[in-house]
């Protein structure tokens, strides 16, 4: 007998991306020169140009029926095209194919695609790119700042560089609710170390006065810091998906963390630069530390960024870029810094431990949550047990993260605070609540649960979880 070839399933994917300005190349044959990048850049110059050429043209003609709002996607079968103008007459597009079914045919016949253009959504794929666009500007600035400082042959080479990198670490596979909010995850604490904290950051501004703004975080979760919102949440991004995954290693959670000695003085600690020196003891070690862009009220402000971690705990200390930083500056903060990081990294590990064995063993809940407030960014998913920027893994099958999805979309459209529960197709309940700029949504697993038992259940989570905010009389 022959095998029965199985069905194969695609999962959405990168077709193209680009940058352009369609002032740049006004007239006929200097259409070449509105492409900023181009990815895949092997694609032959022709395809490049009539790509942006239609791109062009569909933007110029949705404009004639809204000017005041430009198109965001394009629906085909095959694929589906995101549009996002940053600044003005800079256009950035991203074009993702579909996922799709290929099944087999009998008889020879080459297999049948089916494409599953409903099941990529708008908002999801149009924040990945907003996020493009952000993360280029948290390092390089806006693509204005280039043009002033040395034109077009400044920004190119720029654009290239950052995003021959940075698309590389798209898994638009992986890509769902959370990247919609792009949230920020904060830390619980009780409040004398969250003093001891303050304390702490107070202390090392006041000995390092190049020290412009600190940012403290355990776990991959913040704690403190001085910067604006926006700012936070995209070098929060970075720090959890980027710079801590290649800096991994065993932790010392929920254990008595031995000191070791430094060879450097008397103080022990566990203190290393995530960026910059990889070692202090190292004669030919570069004091070279990745720069970023921050608002201010004037514009932006380039600053060295300084990420130095002690066991579980990492500081962020910003410095204006104008000032060289040095060898003795280095030994003067790692001194400071490294013995105190320690004994708060100790001291936040001690608590932790003792707020979970008070709490008790952590038992397998009936319904699963993911939470966030648009007025801190603050983000809570028991749904991802595990989140960066290239895997997503999830305890909830993909349909059901769907549904968030299409809440999500619901929410969105309106104004007014909602609340919407779905019967999934697999017997899972999904409801989905928005409250003064909160929102809430849960699963749960309850095949035989009808309606009534099931705002009874999402009442007592909302009570117990959150302090009754979606439940206001």
């Amino acid at each position: 007998m022959a095998a029965v070839t199985q069905e194969k399933q695609y999962t959405p994917s990168l077709l193209s991306f680009f940058v352009y300005n369609p002032s740049f190349g006004p007239r006929e044959g200097e259409e070449e020169k509105k492409i900023l990048f181009y990815h895949p850049s092997e694609v032959e110059k022709n395809e490049k140009i009539r790509n942006v050429g239609l791109c062009e043209a569909i933007v110029q003609f949705t404009r004639t029926f809204c000017p005041t709002k430009p198109v965001k996607s394009l629906h085909t079968q095959k694929n589906r095209q995101f549009f996002f103008e940053p600044e003005d007459s800079f256009w950035i597009v991203m074009i993702v194919r579909n996922p799709m079914v290929e099944k087999p045919n009998k008889d020879g016949k080459p297999p049948t695609i089916e494409y599953q253009e409903e099941e990529v959504l708008d908002t999801v794929y149009g924040a990945v790119l907003r996020q493009c666009y952000s993360m280029y500007k948290l390092f390089n600035g806006t693509f204005g700042r280039a043009m002033e400082a040395g034109g077009v042959e400044l920004l190119i080479p720029k654009l290239e560089k950052f995003f021959y990198r940075y698309l590389q670490t798209l898994h638009l596979q992986s890509c769902d609710l959370l990247d919609v909010f792009s949230g920020i995850s904060f830390f619980p604490l009780d409040k004398m170390t969250y003093l001891k904290i303050q304390s702490f950051v107070n202390r090392v501004e006041e000995n390092l006065r190049l020290v412009k703004y600190t940012a403290f975080l355990y776990n991959d979760q913040l704690i403190w810091s001085g910067l604006e919102q926006d700012d936070m949440r995209i070098l929060y991004k970075y720090l959890t998906t980027s710079l801590f995954p290649r800096h991994s290693e065993p932790e010392l959670a929920g254990r008595d963390c031995a000191l070791r000695p430094e060879v450097s003085g008397n103080l022990l600690h566990y203190g290393r630069f995530l960026t910059g020196p990889a070692n202090l003891k190292d004669p030919e070690a570069k004091f070279r530390f990745p720069r970023i862009f921050v608002h201010t009220e004037d514009g932006s402000e380039e600053l060295h960024l300084i990420v130095y971690k002690a066991m579980s705990a990492a500081v962020c200390f910003m410095i204006s870029a104008s000032v060289e930083l040095t060898r003795d500056f280095c030994e003067r903060l790692d001194a400071l810094v490294g013995p105190q990081l320690t004994l708060l990294a100790s001291d936040i590990c001690e608590q932790f431990t003792l707020n979970r064995r008070i709490s008790g063993p952590d038992k397998e809940p009936q319904f699963k949550f993911i939470y966030f407030n648009h007025m801190n960014l603050a983000e809570k998913s028991t749904i991802h047990m595990r989140k960066t920027a290239s895997v997503s893994l999830t305890s909830v099958h993909p349909d059901l993260m769907k549904i968030l999805g299409d809440i999500n979309c619901d929410f969105a459209r309106v104004d007014e605070d909602e609340e919407v529960i779905v019967k999934a197709m697999t017997d899972y309940w999904v409801v989905g609540k928005k409250s003064d700029q909160r929102e809430l949504y849960v699963i749960l697993n309850q095949k035989n649960a009808n309606l009534i038992e099931v705002n009874e259940e999402v009442k007592r989570l909302c009570a117990t979880q959150f302090n009754n905010i979606f439940f206001l009389d």
